[in-house]
């Protein structure tokens, strides 16, 4: 009788040795997908987390806005915020500067505002006999300018060199400003009596405008809620500073270190080079913008704790960086088209590099 060749124990070798061999692959495969920053973030990411949570104390919702702010104090820009009254731009610029361990001064912008009194003014000292300068309240760290297009363009054009060069000349002497000086501007879009529109050379040194919409029915019912429960509880004192003046220094350094490669600042040259030969368009955006794009790119990709740009952070800052710095043409102002809609199509429009 014919012994019968035992292949049950091969078949078991071979399978246990095939899966052996899976996952051995699968297991380098997932090393090699792992992610390990080149860049440490986890200090950065705990502190815009915990920001997030000390303003969610009051602010329901909003997160786009929310979101946009802490990337332009991380990207060393200025805001302005757009909403109808009653959307909490105030309030949430506000609570933004209570989270930070800085000096905070709020400027209402009037019609009969002067210069001098955003700037300050020279006062003739008689014990001296010499005239000092008394500093107004734009020498602080966080500026928050209320109804920016309240203001004549005589007393906004007081904000050109201080926006851009963090400095003001008064009497030929220079005034520099202390780290970090930021800028959030509110305005109002639908009132436009008693109002001055901002020029776009004023527009152009703002790094987003945000626009802030209407809170959906579940957050406004919320808002009730919590106002309702909060009772004497000034919304103010419920806020903790989180950030201090140096450790914003040490994050806006962090942030340059993003790694932004060449096809991507292909890719935001290519977004604004279209708004310049856009026929919707009269007026492009210039390198500015590409500059603010690419830095608040990258602040967008660290606080999401990665070291490098993605073409989505690029897509999810370009709108509010190039809306307020385009002008339509006029047929198609007439036709109701937005700056934000063209934006969406020339960013639909650019080929996404792989």
């Amino acid at each position: 009788m014919e012994e019968t060749p035992n292949t049950s124990h091969e078949h078991t070798e071979k399978t246990t040795n095939t899966s052996e061999e899976n996952t051995t692959s699968e297991t380098s495969q997932s090393e090699s997908l792992a992610f390990n920053s080149r860049i440490d973030l986890g200090d950065l990411q705990q502190a815009v987390a915990k920001i997030k949570s000390e303003l969610g104390k009051v602010i329901v919702g909003q997160e786009q806005m929310l979101e946009m702010l802490i990337v332009s104090i991380l990207s060393d820009g200025h805001s302005l915020i757009e909403g109808v009254p009653g959307v909490a731009k105030t309030v949430t610029a506000k609570l933004l500067a209570k989270t930070l361990a800085v000096d905070f001064s709020r400027i209402q912008f009037t019609p009969d505002l002067m210069p001098s009194d955003i700037l300050g003014t020279s006062v003739f000292n008689v014990k001296t006999n010499e005239f000092e300068f008394k500093k107004g309240p734009v020498f602080s760290n966080i500026v928050l300018i209320d109804e920016i297009n309240r203001a004549p363009a005589k007393t906004q054009a007081a904000l050109f060199e201080v926006m851009e060069e963090r400095q003001i000349t008064m009497d030929g002497i220079e005034y520099s400003m202390q780290p970090p000086f930021l800028v959030f501007a509110t305005q109002n879009p639908i009132e436009q009596e008693g109002t001055y529109a901002l020029p776009e050379a004023q527009l152009d040194r703002f790094l987003f405008k945000i626009n802030v919409p209407y809170p959906s029915l579940a957050e406004e019912i919320k808002i009730l809620e919590n106002e309702h429960h909060r009772e004497n509880k000034i919304a103010l004192d419920l806020v903790t500073p989180v950030l201090s003046a140096e450790q914003i220094a040490t994050y806006q350094k962090t942030i340059k270190k993003i790694i932004v490669e060449s096809n991507l600042l292909k890719y935001i040259a290519a977004i604004t080079d279209n708004t310049r030969n856009n026929a919707n368009l009269f007026l492009g955006a210039s390198p500015r913008a590409s500059l603010a794009i690419m830095n608040a790119s990258k602040a967008m990709a660290a606080i999401h704790g990665r070291d490098f740009v993605t073409p989505d952070d690029i897509k999810k800052i370009a709108p509010a960086v190039l809306s307020h710095r385009i002008l339509l043409t006029p047929e198609r102002e007439m036709e109701g088209i937005t700056a934000e809609k063209v934006v969406q199509q020339i960013i639909e429009t650019i080929e996404i590099p792989r």
